[in-house]
């Protein structure tokens, strides 16, 4: 019987588990390059921006530059600040022949097509996509970009397969945002139905199994809405308005703060209600900011409204030239 050269078949062991290690480390390498060029760098510690709706804007939908240019100003008054959008793809529909201005259908509009012209249940779909040429200019200038629904009576898992199939190959998408007041809505229930742990963890779950580094936020004003125990990747955004000064505003946001901590929340705000304290500041969007950011040591988003955005950042008005405005 011939005797094995156990030296030598050692060598070639050794030879072996080091080539099949670096093929292991070439194709994991590749693999990752590959995520990184279509997921993006994933979400920044600190983000500033503008909230984005196709209701919201005064004197019609701005085009991309208008966008980028506010946004960009917003983000600039704060430290390190990633330029962000809230960018809303999904809203309540009003109901046929509505009078009321809180009068809807209990379906959600998305503003794209339907795949495949696939009917859905509480789900109505545009003829034409509405946000396409706008995420092709976030991708190319670093943005960072949530997608958010007012899912109305739409199934919440359904509506994260739609928009993240359809947009998660753009580099600025960070994650899916729900408003919550539109969660559920009836008559009955017209600031939404609260939010299980199960259902908090079934849509964040959802969120992630497109990409990892994705984060789900959850919007409104009351906590009770809110899951009572499930905080796992979740960013708690804020939209009370109707304050009576920037020191109520920022009493009322700490209590959020301090509420969800160690969790990361955001605040939108630079709503109508509130102009007649906040117009009065010399740069409202960076006092509101710093004024939140110094005392909630958990904010992670401070987004100013699209209905007074144009009273702020005006079409075609740099930062430098605002002060010299009337």
């Amino acid at each position: 019987m011939t005797r094995r050269n156990e030296p030598a078949m050692r060598e070639k062991n050794v030879l072996l588990i080091a080539g099949l290690a670096l093929s292991a480390v070439f194709f994991l390498c590749l693999n990752k390059s590959a995520a990184e060029a279509t997921s993006g760098p994933g979400p920044a510690p600190f983000r500033a921006g503008l909230r984005s709706s196709p209701y919201g804007p005064r004197h019609g939908f701005p085009e991309p530059p208008y966008w980028l240019a506010a946004a960009r100003s917003m983000a600039s008054r704060f430290e390190r600040a990633a330029p962000t959008l809230v960018w809303i793809v999904g809203t309540m529909e009003k109901a046929a022949g509505a009078a009321a201005q809180k009068d809807y259908s209990g379906r959600v509009r998305l503003s794209f097509p339907a795949p495949g012209g696939a009917h859905v249940a509480n789900i109505v779909f545009s003829a034409q996509d509405a946000n396409e040429a706008y995420l092709e200019q976030f991708d190319r200038n670093g943005f960072q970009v949530w997608l958010q629904v007012e899912p109305a009576n739409a199934d919440v898992g359904t509506l994260i397969d739609l928009v993240l199939t359809r947009y998660a190959r753009h580099r600025c998408v960070i994650g899916f945002g729900i408003d919550a007041e539109w969660h559920r809505w009836s008559r009955q229930h017209s600031a939404g139905m609260r939010i299980s742990d199960a259902q908090a963890e079934a849509w964040d779950n959802r969120v992630r199994s497109f990409n990892p580094g994705y984060r789900l936020f959850i919007k409104h004003w009351l906590k009770s809405k809110m899951p009572p125990h499930y905080r796992h990747n979740l960013v708690f955004i804020n939209n009370s308005q109707q304050f009576s000064s920037l020191l109520q505003m920022r009493s009322v946001f700490e209590r959020w703060g301090k509420t969800f901590f160690p969790a990361a929340v955001g605040f939108q705000f630079g709503y109508p209600a509130d102009r007649h304290w906040w117009k009065r500041l010399d740069d409202p969007a960076l006092a509101i900011g710093q004024a939140l950011r110094s005392s909630i040591p958990n904010t992670s988003d401070l987004i100013w409204v699209d209905f007074t955005m144009e009273e702020i950042w005006r079409p075609g008005v740099t930062r430098e030239k605002q002060a010299a405005l009337p």
